[in-house]
């Protein structure tokens, strides 16, 4: 029996189902397995694949959607993965272009690679930003921010949503009530009694990835990081617009690094909504 041709393998949605499955194409790809990642991914938003005859997944994305259930207000893209053994054969434009069409007049947005930024460019996606990785071990020094931080309790959620909704600029509920259970660290910050930041550390592999990091300035993001920092040995690895660059700055004075940059393109949308300024990193990049 002939083998059926990519073009002719259908795409469907991903469930838990394929959780194994999907960090089996990370690995394949050289990346770690992430499943922690992937559950949240494939439980908080929705995953397109396309099976392998041969077993496994030949490629696979999430989208995480926020805004009006009925009627999202922006849609973000991750993981886009095609397995070493199907890569180059627009399989990955494929799947890309079922997502665009899938979405409607959502608009897009998705942290690109430098290898994948051509593909995104061909469908119609623009840069409108970009951010930085930095991994390492944060050593104390200098002056410690004047922030009062704490652990957050579930009394904070409710102030926690209001807030991540005015700086993301779209309802994130069904991914911010889940950061409790997700994150192994979820801090706050306060001025007089009111929340004016929140910040979660999750694992990922030997890491602990900071995000969202969401303050109202660069001292609180400081006092955010600083406080998370305490709580783990692990290395911390965030993802830092670039345009904060006193924080960049700051971590990079003590102990993290620069691993890589990533275009934050968009797709129907000039820009992104709510307010960047108070917008210091993601809570993944596969899921903005």
């Amino acid at each position: 029996m002939p083998t059926p041709s990519l073009a002719s393998l259908p795409i469907r949605r991903l469930t838990l189902r394929d959780l194994t499955a999907c960090a089996d194409l990370s690995e394949d790809r050289g990346w770690p397995r992430e499943e922690h990642k992937w559950g949240l991914l494939l439980t908080a938003g929705k995953g397109y694949g396309i099976d392998d005859p041969g077993g496994g997944l030949v490629t696979a994305c999430a989208v995480t959607e926020y805004g009006p259930q009925e009627r999202p207000s922006l849609a973000a893209v991750g993981m886009v993965l095609v397995a070493e053994r199907h890569a180059r054969q627009g399989v990955g434009r494929r799947l890309m272009r079922h997502v665009v069409s899938a979405m409607g007049t959502t608009p897009l947005t998705l942290h690109a690679t430098p290898y994948g930024r051509p593909l995104y460019e061909e469908l119609g996606f623009k840069t409108t930003g970009r951010a930085e990785m930095v991994r390492g071990h944060l050593t104390p020094g200098g002056p410690a921010p004047r922030i009062a931080t704490r652990a957050a309790t579930a009394e904070d959620i409710a102030a926690i949503l209001r807030l991540d909704e005015e700086v993301f600029g779209a309802d994130r509920t069904h991914v911010i009530t889940r950061l409790p259970a997700f994150a192994d660290h979820l801090c706050v910050a306060e001025d007089g009694g009111r929340l004016i930041g929140y910040a979660a550390a999750w694992p990922n592999m030997d890491t602990h990835v900071v995000g969202p990091l969401v303050a109202r300035d660069t001292e609180t993001a400081k006092a955010l990081v600083m406080s998370l920092a305490s709580r783990t040995d692990r290395p911390l690895r965030t993802d830092i617009d670039v345009r904060h660059e006193e924080l960049l700055t700051w971590v990079k004075e003590r102990g993290l690094v620069s691993v890589a940059f990533n275009a934050v393109m968009t797709y129907g949308i000039t820009e992104l909504p709510g307010d960047w300024s108070r917008r210091f990193a993601p809570l993944t990049v596969a899921a903005g």
